[in-house]
C-alpha cells in the first residue's frame, strides 16, 4: 500500500504568514515531482509551492487566502515511490519528505503530469507575446493556433496587411497632389495581383519570423481550435485530424475577437467583412461602407484611392463617435473628395443581392442604393463563448472574461488577455497585458496598470488620440484646460503640405498635468507616444514645452501646443492681452 506523505511549505527565507493564491491541483489528482501543488504570494514575488515527490493527492490541507509559513502542512500524498527513498533524511531539519535523487519526473503529459508550465491558447499579439515572454522566463510553453500562420487577425487580417494597403493608398494620393507643385506622374495603372502579392509578402515576413521565434525559444506550436474540458486540461482538434489532449499548471487565453455578422445582409461574395475586404477581390465602382468607425475608414481610404466612390453609414450620431470633433471636422475637409454620401444616424434596414449588385434599403430613404461591394465593419464580438472556459469554471459575461489586474480570471491559474477581456480591442493592449499574465503566471510580481491606451485611425490623415479627450471632460464636469496648435504655425508641415493639420492638449485644471491629447495630420500615431508617455509620468505643460523639440518636425508641434498653454508660444500671434 502507497504510503502517505506529509507536504510541508520549505523555507521561504524571510517570508512568514504569505497567503495562497492560487491552487492549481485538486484532490485525487496524480501529481508529477516538482509540480505545483499551491502559489503563494509575497510583498515582493510570487512563489510556488512544488511535490517533492510523484504520487496521488489525497487532500488539501490550505484553501485559497489562507496564510502559510515554512513547515505548514499544506497537503497529503500517497506516494508512488518505495516508502524507504520517501522518508525523510537525517539531518534535513523539516521533517519533509525527501525523494530519491535517481527519481526522475514523468515525461510532460505522461503519468498524470501536465504538458506544459504554460498553455497559451491563440497565436495574435497578445498570445505570442504571452507565450515568447514565459518562454524566457523557463517555463515549458504550448501554443496553441486555430490558424495557419502565427500573428492572429491583426499580423495575418487586420494591423499589418491594412497598414499595407493604406502605404500604397497614401503614397498614390500623395504623387497627384504633387501635379500642384509642377511635379506629374500620370494617372496610376492599377496591378491588382501584384499589390495582393506586396501585402502578401509584408505578412509572411512577419509570419515566418513568428515561427522562427517560436523554434528558437522552443515553444511547442499546435495547430488546431482548442476546447476547455476542465480546469487543467483542454481538447485541441488538430487541423491534421484527430484530437489532441493537453494538461497545463497554468493557462493563458487570447483567443481575440470576430467581427460582427449583421442579420439583415444576406450570404453573397460581393458582402464582405474586413478580412474579405483585404482580399482586393476587384476595385468595384460603388462601396457602401456599414460602419464609421477605424476600420471601416480606413478601408474607405484604401479603396478610394483605388477608385472606388464610397457611401458611409453609421447608426450613431458621429462618424469616429469618442473622438473630438475639431479633430473630425479636420479630417472630414481633407476626405470630401472621396464620399459620395456619408449617412450618420442611420440604420441599414435590408439588403439584396441580384444580378447588378446590392441593393441596400437604409431607414429614411424611400429607394434602395445599388452597390458593387458592401463592407460590413460595425464593430467585433469577442471570442468567449465556444471555448469550453465554463468547463473550467472561468466566467464569460457577454462574451468577455472577466480579470483582474494581474490577468487571473477568476480560476487564479487561467489568464485572459487582450479583446477577450474589454475594450478596446487594440493589439498593443494585448501585447502588455500578455506580458503581465506570462510574468505572473511564472511567479513574478506584475500588474496591467496602464494610465492610458493609445488609439489611432490610420486614415488620410491619419487621427491619434491618448487619454481623456475634451468632450468626455465636458460630459463628466471636469475641468481642464485645452491647448491648440495649428499646423499652419508649422514650417515642416506647410514645406510637406500638411499645414490642415492641428495638435491638441488637455490639462487638469487643478494640477497643471497633461491628462490627454491628440494629433490629426501626416504621422500623427507615429508621434502620439509622447503624449502617452507625459501622462504616465505626470509632465505638466512645463516639462513638456522646456523640453526641447528637434526643428523643423511635425513631432515639434507637441512642445508648442504646451507653450500655447504656458503663453509663451512664440510661433503665434501674441494672445490679446486684458485689460
Amino acid at each position: 500500500m502507497p504510503e502517505t506523505i506529509d507536504i510541508r511549505v520549505p523555507d521561504l527565507g524571510d517570508y512568514a504568514d504569505v497567503p495562497v493564491i492560487e491552487i492549481p491541483v485538486t484532490p485525487g489528482q496524480s501529481i508529477a515531482k516538482d509540480q505545483t501543488l499551491l502559489m503563494v504570494e509575497s510583498d515582493k514575488a510570487t512563489l510556488d509551492i512544488p511535490s517533492p515527490v510523484a504520487g496521488r493527492l489525497v487532500e488539501m490541507l490550505v484553501g485559497l487566502g489562507d496564510t502559510v509559513s515554512a513547515g505548514t502542512l499544506v497537503a497529503r500524498l500517497a506516494a508512488e515511490e518505495p516508502a524507504a527513498q520517501s522518508r525523510a533524511q537525517p539531518g534535513s531539519g523539516t521533517g519533509q519528505p525527501v525523494p530519491a535523487p535517481a527519481t526522475a519526473a514523468p515525461p510532460p503529459g505522461e503519468g498524470g503530469g501536465p504538458s506544459c508550465d504554460v498553455l497559451v491558447v491563440g497565436g495574435g499579439p497578445g498570445g505570442y507575446a504571452a507565450a515568447f515572454r514565459a518562454a524566457d522566463l523557463g517555463q515549458r510553453v504550448i501554443l496553441v493556433e486555430r490558424d495557419a500562420t502565427l500573428g492572429g487577425v491583426c499580423l495575418n487580417v487586420g494591423c499589418i496587411p491594412s497598414k499595407a494597403l493604406l502605404h500604397v493608398a497614401a503614397v498614390t494620393e500623395e504623387a497627384a497632389r504633387l501635379a500642384a507643385h509642377g511635379i506629374s506622374f500620370g494617372a496610376p495603372t492599377i496591378d491588382l495581383e501584384k499589390l495582393r502579392t506586396f501585402k502578401a509578402g509584408t505578412v509572411r515576413r512577419l509570419t515566418d519570423g513568428l515561427a522562427q521565434m517560436a523554434r528558437q525559444r522552443k515553444v511547442e506550436v499546435v495547430r488546431g481550435t482548442a476546447r476547455f474540458t476542465g480546469a487543467s486540461t483542454v481538447a485541441v482538434a488538430l487541423h491534421a485530424g484527430g484530437e489532441r489532449s493537453l494538461a497545463f499548471a497554468r493557462a493563458i487565453v487570447a483567443a481575440g475577437s470576430s467581427p460582427v455578422a449583421l442579420p439583415m445582409l444576406p450570404e453573397d461574395p460581393r458582402i464582405v467583412n474586413s478580412t474579405g475586404a483585404l482580399e482586393l477581390p476587384f476595385v468595384p465602382k460603388r462601396l457602401l461602407v456599414i460602419g464609421g468607425g477605424i476600420i471601416g475608414l480606413e478601408m474607405a481610404t484604401v479603396y478610394s484611392a483605388l477608385g472606388a466612390r464610397v457611401d458611409v453609414v453609421e447608426r450613431l450620431p458621429n462618424l469616429l463617435e469618442g473622438v473630438d470633433r475639431d479633430l473630425v471636422a479636420v479630417w472630414m475637409k481633407r476626405n470630401a473628395h472621396r464620399f459620395d454620401r456619408i449617412l450618420t444616424g442611420t440604420e441599414v434596414v435590408s439588403a439584396t443581392a441580384g444580378a447588378d449588385g446590392i441593393a441596400v434599403a437604409l431607414g429614411g430613404e424611400a429607394e434602395p442604393q445599388t452597390y458593387d461591394l458592401v463592407l460590413q465593419a460595425a464593430g467585433r464580438r469577442p471570442n468567449g463563448p465556444g471555448l469550453g472556459l465554463e468547463a473550467a469554471g472561468v466566467a464569460v459575461e457577454n462574451g468577455f472574461v472577466p480579470v483582474d489586474a494581474q490577468m487571473r480570471t477568476g480560476v487564479p491559474h487561467i489568464f485572459a488577455i487582450g479583446d477577450l477581456v474589454g475594450q478596446p480591442m487594440l493589439a498593443h493592449k494585448a501585447v502588455h497585458q500578455g506580458h503581465v499574465a506570462a510574468e505572473v503566471a511564472a511567479g513574478h510580481r506584475a500588474g496591467f496598470d496602464a494610465a492610458v491606451i493609445p488609439s489611432v485611425a490610420y486614415t488620410d490623415p491619419e487621427i491619434a488620440w491618448v487619454g481623456l479627450t475634451e468632450t468626455a471632460a465636458r460630459a463628466a464636469g471636469r475641468a481642464v484646460e485645452v491647448a491648440r496648435f495649428p499646423w499652419a504655425a508649422s514650417g515642416r508641415a506647410i514645406a510637406n503640405g500638411a499645414e490642415y493639420g492641428l495638435t491638441k492638449l488637455l490639462f487638469d485644471a487643478g494640477t497643471k498635468r497633461v491628462v490627454g491629447g491628440a494629433l490629426v495630420g501626416p504621422s500623427a500615431g507615429d508621434m502620439l507616444g509622447e503624449i502617452a508617455l507625459a501622462i504616465e509620468l505626470g509632465a505638466d505643460a512645463a516639462d513638456i514645452g522646456r523640453t526641447i523639440h528637434p526643428h523643423p518636425t511635425l513631432g515639434e508641434t507637441i512642445g508648442l501646443t504646451a507653450e500655447v498653454a504656458l503663453g509663451l508660444c512664440t510661433d503665434l500671434p501674441a494672445p490679446a492681452r486684458r485689460a
